[in-house]
């Protein structure tokens, strides 16, 4: 019986609530995303705002200041996910799910409700509730990617776990257009001097607030619906051992969901059962059966958010020769230019890029697409580096936007989407959240590295002529090369170490048929199927139960 209820999911037709968990599991991922580009535009107000003490040209937030705003949420999304991962597997997905989309919702509006108008007080209060919203964007990665993959079968699975992820496309978008309504908004109403753009309306002290707290509307939406979703019925048939309960649950929210309709078949009834595994997160057997796989998730996404991530640090040299420059517009003439800039790129490369992998994760796979996505990264930014100091730097052109875009493009098309679906579809269900915690957490000390340490890097090595504020780096060639090589290590980790996981039943992932890479399903399909059903707690410690489903 324990074993027809998965055979259900995984057989089930596509129906309303695959979609509707789609927009669930989204939003946090929208909200990632939309604070992680808004906050470029945010640092701009605020360095007009609270930074006016430069002659003849606007405040400009130092850097040390924005590399700490940024720094300190991704320091906090790496908690988060560590935390909520173990969380998801100890506690159960659901019952911590609501809780992680509620910190966002508090820490977003937290941002904005900042009651400081003093330079020192404003950073400190900022600081604050970015650390407590990455927390709560951490938590959101391993339960959205853990919820969707144990609800979808397996035909649609990674196509659906793709879509939840390409919500963070929408995010950047919706952010680039708040941003230029609200800039558009108080440009009007406060009708700022065309003839001194050097003075920053008081008003513009409200408009980054408005900002950031609009960003948690959406996510705030879809907070009852999380609170009100069963828990997934593999968490509930596989940790808990309510198999009645967790064929209830699916009952309810699948329609024509009859577990009866599904017969013992030689996958599920053939071939001698072993008896429950009792090994915990920490054991030898953990890492002889996981550890390779774990090892696999994690280094691929460390590898492919250094480059993701650093890649903030191009927009100006794109978008300044196309926009006016700062001492020639206001405070929200500049915003406005910086968020459209944002608004094409994810138009015309990044939501593309989300879409592809959406339409060919379960046609092509996942380890061709991120073998993919990582050496045409690679192409495009030694493409970049070569001419870098002798051409794009004095003469940006179109090209160089458009090989910046294809950059994201395959970065989404490519190992920044499939680093996010593999985890959910690895490990046993008692390891599934905390191990995807741990692959999410060693990515995101991969985004602090590219977007704290490459941007600094990257400056200028005349220590005559650094940018406001900077101090000497390596230059931007020797960036760009040294990123491209990241994504090489990308190319060859893949290649070595990444399993393919497309149309597999999660419990035919986790069994370790095809641990090594290769895309042989003959050891599933002919062999002997046994069941790997839980019965001990996700770090250890034994369940009263013990026989197997």
């Amino acid at each position: 019986m324990g074993l027809r209820i998965l055979t259900a999911l995984d057989h089930a037709r596509t129906q309303y609530y695959h979609f509707k968990a789609i927009i669930i599991a989204g939003m946090g991922l929208f909200t990632d995303s939309y604070d992680l580009f808004c906050i470029t535009t945010v640092m701009k107000l605020i360095g007009r705002i609270y930074y006016h003490d430069r002659a003849g040209k606007p405040g400009v937030t130092p850097p040390a200041v924005v590399s700490a705003i940024v720094a300190i949420a991704l320091a906090g999304t790496v908690i988060g996910q560590l935390v909520f991962g173990v969380l998801g597997d100890r506690v159960g997905r659901r019952r911590v799910y609501g809780f992680s989309l509620l910190l966002m919702i508090a820490s977003s509006f937290g941002c904005g409700f900042s009651i400081c108008r003093t330079r020192n007080c404003v950073l400190t209060s900022l600081c604050f509730f970015r650390f407590m919203l990455g927390i709560g964007i951490g938590g959101d990665y391993p339960l959205s990617a853990t919820i969707m993959s144990e609800f979808a079968n397996k035909r649609t699975r990674g196509s659906f776990i793709a879509a939840v992820f390409s919500m963070q496309g929408f995010g950047i978008l919706a952010s680039s257009g708040v941003t230029m309504a609200i800039a558009a908004a108080f440009k009007r109403a406060t009708k700022p001097s065309s003839i001194d753009p050097l003075r920053t309306p008081e008003a513009a002290d409200l408009a980054w607030r408005i900002i950031l707290m609009i960003g948690a509307i959406p996510a705030a939406v879809t907070f009852y619906w999380r609170i009100t979703m069963p828990e997934t019925a593999r968490y509930t048939a596989l940790v808990e051992q309510d198999v009645v309960k967790a064929t209830n649950d699916m009952g309810k929210v699948l329609v024509d969901f009859d577990v009866r309709t599904f017969t013992e078949t030689s996958e599920v009834s053939g071939g001698p059962r072993r008896p429950a595994p009792t090994y915990g997160l920490f054991s030898k057997q953990f890492m002889r059966r996981h550890g390779r796989d774990l090892f696999a998730c994690a280094m691929a996404w460390f590898l492919v958010d250094i480059p993701y991530y650093s890649s903030t640090l191009f927009q100006s040299q794109i978008y300044e020769p196309w926009f006016p420059p700062p001492e020639n517009v206001n405070a929200y003439e500049e915003v406005y230019n910086v968020a459209k800039f944002q608004a094409i790129i994810a138009v015309a490369s990044t939501i593309p890029g989300y879409f592809a992998t959406v339409y060919f994760i379960e046609r092509t796979g996942r380890r061709k697409i991120q073998l993919m996505g990582f050496f045409f990264m690679a192409v495009f930014l030694f493409a970049l580096a070569g001419p870098y100091d002798r051409y794009w730097h004095d003469h940006t052109k179109g090209w160089f936007i458009v090989l910046y875009g294809l950059t994201f493009f395959f970065s989404n098309f490519g190992p920044n989407t499939t680093t996010f679906i593999v985890p959910a579809e690895l490990f046993p269900a008692r390891f599934r959240s905390t191990c995807h915690g741990i692959s999410g957490a060693s990515g995101k000390v991969g985004a602090i590295i590219g977007a704290v340490g490459f941007l600094w890097a990257s400056q200028q090595r005349n220590k005559e002529h650094p940018s406001q504020g900077w101090k000497p780096g390596i230059g931007m060639t020797n960036a760009l090369i040294i990123l491209g090589g990241v994504c090489l290590i990308g190319v060859l980790h893949t290649y070595l170490f990444t399993p393919e996981t497309k149309m597999r039943s999660l419990e035919e992932n986790e069994s370790g048929d095809s641990q090594h890479g290769h895309e042989d399903l003959e050891n599933v399909n002919h062999g002997t199927f046994t069941s790997s059903a839980p019965s001990v707690h996700p770090l250890g410690g034994r369940s009263p139960l013990q026989s197997p489903l």
